[in-house]
C-alpha cells in the first residue's frame, strides 16, 4: 500500500507523507502496522526515522524505559521517533499515533512529542429525580422471528427471547456450526404459537410522532471539544475520529464541519475462483480454530481481498509479500515465512498464539478492536493510505463467512 500526501515546507510541517499511486489493477498494497513503516530523514541528523517493531518487548537491548512515565518529550539533535519510543518504553506506532505522525514524518529539535493520551473528563451525571415507583412491566411475548444484526450470537438471541440455543438451532436448521450473519431471519418461537388476539380499541390510537432525524454533521462552535460533541449526539469520540480521519491529538476549530458518522461506502463484490476460494476458506478455518468472532474473520477476508485479491503473491510494493502483503524488512517474518499462507493468516490475527510473537501486532492485539468500525479495525493492523477500501468489502466478506466451507 502506498501513501500519497502533498509535499510540505521543511521546518514548518511535522508530518510529511508521500506515496506512489495504486496499481492499475486496483490491488492495494497496504502498509501493515509496523510491517509497512516507511523511512524519513531528519533534516538535522540525516539519520533515517525508521519504524521498528511495534512491541515494547522487542525494543533494542540498549534502550532503558524511564521509571516515571513522562507525558511529553522535547526533541534533541540526533533523536529519532524509534529512539524516543524506546527510551520511554513505548511502541513506536503508539508515539506516531499520539502525535498524528505518519511513518515518513520529519521531526526536528525543539519539537514536543506527546507520550500519553490526554484523559477525557467524565461527563457529570445528573442528580436522580424523585419519582413514584412504577409497577414492573410485564414480560413481552417472544417474537416469531428475529432479524440478525452485527454482533448477534445464537446465545444472545436465545437469552433475549427466553428460549434455548438448541431450540433456535433446531428451528432454523443451523447445524452444529450455528453460523449466522447480519440480515438473516431466525425463528425464535414455536411454529404453532400464535399471538393472542388483541381487543379492538375503543378509539383509534394516535400515530406516534416520527423521531427527529439526526443531523449528519456538526459545525464546531467556540468551546467545543471532541468529547462534548460526542456526548451531545450520543456517539463515541472514536466514531468522530474515524468519520473525519482525525488522530487522537487532532485540533478542531470554530466553523469546522465534522461528520457524525462514517460515510456510507459503496459495496463491492466478487466471485472467487478456485485458488481465491481456497485461501478464503483457509482464513475462515484458522479464525474458527483461534476463536475469532465472525466479525474479525470478515475483517481478515476483506483485508486479504484489498491487499492481494485473495492470492498468495510472491511480489508487492517494496518487499511486501503474501496474502496480507507483510514485509520481511519490518519484522513480519522471513520471505519464506510470509509466503507460508497458514503462518501469515495467524500473524494477521495475532493474539497469544501468534507465531511471530511480539514482532508484529495483529487484529487480536488491537485494544477494543471489536468496538471499532470495520475500516478502523483493519486500518489499525495495516496502516493503509486508502483505509476506506476495506469497508467496501464488508458486506461481501460477511457473506463469505456465512457461506464458504
Amino acid at each position: 500500500m502506498r501513501f500519497t500526501t502533498p509535499a510540505a515546507v521543511i521546518g514548518t510541517l511535522a508530518a510529511v507523507l508521500t506515496a506512489a499511486p495504486a496499481d492499475a489493477d486496483e490491488r492495494v498494497r497496504a502498509m501493515p502496522d509496523a510491517g509497512h513503516a516507511a523511512t524519513a530523514l531528519s533534516p538535522l541528523t540525516a539519520a533515517p526515522l525508521t519504524q521498528r517493531s511495534t512491541s515494547a518487548a522487542h525494543l533494542p537491548s540498549t534502550a532503558q524505559p524511564s521509571t516515571a512515565r513522562q507525558t511529553t518529550y522535547t526533541i534533541k539533535p540526533g533523536d529519532t521517533v524509534s529512539s524516543i519510543a524506546a527510551r520511554h518504553g513505548l511502541p513506536t506506532a503508539d508515539v506516531l499515533a499520539l502525535n498524528g505522525l505518519g511513518w515518513r514524518s520529519v521531526i526536528y529539535p525543539g519539537q514536543k512529542l506527546r507520550l500519553s493520551a490526554k484523559a477525557q473528563p467524565a461527563a457529570p451525571k445528573p442528580a436522580p429525580k424523585a419519582t413514584a415507583a412504577k409497577p414492573a412491566p410485564k414480560p413481552a411475548a417472544p417474537a416469531a422471528t428475529h432479524t440478525v444484526v452485527r454482533g448477534d450470537t445464537v446465545y444472545a438471541i436465545a437469552a433475549k427471547y427466553r428460549t434455548t440455543v438448541a431450540s433456535i438451532i433446531a428451528a432454523n436448521g443451523l447445524g452444529s456450526s450455528a453460523i449466522i450473519y447480519p440480515g438473516q431471519k431466525l425463528r425464535v418461537g414455536a411454529a404453532s404459537a400464535k399471538p393472542a388476539a388483541k381487543p379492538a380499541p375503543q378509539h383509534a390510537p394516535k400515530p406516534a410522532p416520527a423521531p427527529a432525524a439526526k443531523p449528519k454533521a456538526h459545525t464546531v462552535a467556540l468551546g467545543d471539544t471532541l468529547f462534548s460533541i460526542a456526548q451531545r449526539y450520543d456517539i463515541t469520540v472514536a466514531v468522530l475520529l474515524s468519520a473525519n480521519g482525525l488522530a487522537s491529538g487532532s485540533i478542531i476549530y470554530p466553523g469546522q464541519a465534522l461528520l457524525l458518522a462514517p460515510p456510507v461506502l459503496a459495496q463491492r463484490s466478487a466471485t472467487l475462483d478456485t485458488a481465491q476460494r481456497a485461501h478464503a476458506v483457509h482464513i475462515i478455518n484458522v479464525g474458527r480454530e483461534l476463536g475469532v468472532p465472525d466479525h474479525g474473520i470478515a475483517i481478515a477476508l476483506a483485508t486479504a481481498m484489498v491487499e492481494s485479491s485473495m492470492r498468495n503473491l510472491d511480489y508487492g510494493d517494496r518487499d511486501s509479500l503474501g496474502l496480507f502483503q507483510q514485509r520481511p524488512s519490518q519484522g513480519w517474518g522471513t520471505a519464506a515465512q510470509i509466503l507460508d499462507a497458514d503462518r501469515s493468516i495467524r500473524v494477521f490475527y495475532g493474539g497469544p498464539k501468534d507465531p511471530n510473537g511480539a514482532n508484529s501486532r495483529g487484529l487480536l492485539d488491537i485494544s477494543g478492536w471489536q468496538s471499532r468500525t470495520f475500516t478502523a479495525a483493519a486500518q489499525a493492523v495495516q496502516i493503509s493510505a486508502y483505509p476506506d477500501r476495506y469497508g467496501q468489502w464488508e458486506t461481501q466478506a460477511h457473506q463469505w463467512v456465512a457461506t464458504l466451507r
